[in-house]
């Protein structure tokens, strides 16, 4: 978890401006912090320096195009991040151990997947038509909730989870609903890098300072009913078969897994795995 919340505003305002060319200095200064002094407690932090931070977001968010918008040119997506052609290609073999980045884009969009969760396991998909018909186009509602930042493995979520309800307990209503907001994928992001907000919704007028508003608007919707570590699999799914063969795009907002139930005992959950798209 985050300790440092200034860290947690320096990684909300690289997200929000990824496709920017953004300096050390541009962060340290939205934080209003030296530069210096930001850089020792950002890698205090995360473990990496602005710049690598910075630089493995890009590469990483520019997969996730790739593996998503089956009409956009490399070119085009490299640019997007700040690279001419010639060296987002140098870099995203670099960074991704493939090249040139065709090669990436004719692994992903099958009908399996490596698990980077469970080794010697494959992840199946289902058919387009299988998940069209499970998914709803719904408008959700703005959240306000207490949240707390991580940067590490999702196998850690449950424990994580455990350790939030517990920290806030005096919180938890009848109509609390617990939210995990992610940021990465983990078949592009190394599973121990992977940045996710654990959340629950409390009312507008509660005083404590991590609290914040997760924005609301059109998501499709999968109510994911199983096994926890079936969780994974179900999401690329969706990810892989049903949103690059659908009609809409995913915009700039983050997916929520929102959980309806919650039973660790025998690892079984249901949740609202929510993508939001334009």
């Amino acid at each position: 978890m985050f300790e440092n919340e200034l860290v947690s505003k320096a990684i909300d305002y690289i997200v929000e401006n990824l496709n920017e060319k953004i300096s050390i200095e541009d962060v340290a200064d939205y934080c209003h912090l030296s530069k210096y002094y930001f850089s020792r407690v950002f890698k205090a932090e995360t473990g990496e320096s602005v710049y690598a931070f910075i630089k493995r977001l890009k590469m990483e968010q520019s997969a996730i195009e790739m593996k998503l918008g089956k009409e956009k040119t490399i070119t085009d997506i490299g640019v997007t991040y700040g690279y001419s052609s010639s060296n987002y290609s140098s870099a995203f073999k670099k960074h991704h151990h493939i090249s040139p980045p065709a090669e990436f884009r004719k692994t992903v969009n099958t009908n399996c997947a490596s698990h980077p969760f469970i080794l010697d396991k494959l992840a199946e998909f289902q058919s387009f038509e299988e998940y069209n018909q499970q998914i709803q186009i719904t408008e959700l509602d703005d959240f306000v909730v207490i949240y707390e930042r991580y940067l590490g493995n999702y196998l850690d979520l449950g424990k994580n989870f455990c350790e939030f309800t517990e920290k806030y307990k005096n919180y938890l209503k009848e109509d609390t609903l617990l939210i995990e907001r992610f940021f990465d994928d983990p078949s592009i992001t190394n599973v121990s890098q992977c940045l996710y907000d654990i959340c629950m919704t409390v009312d507008e007028n509660c005083l404590l300072e991590n609290v914040m508003t997760i924005q609301g608007g059109k998501f499709a919707v999968y109510r994911f009913d199983g096994l926890i570590p079936d969780i994974y699999e179900a999401l690329q799914g969706i990810f892989n078969i049903w949103l690059p063969n659908s009609r809409y795009e995913m915009d700039e907002r983050y997916g929520l897994d929102i959980y309806r139930r919650m039973d660790r005992d025998n690892q079984h959950v249901i949740i609202d795995l929510c993508i939001p798209i334009k």
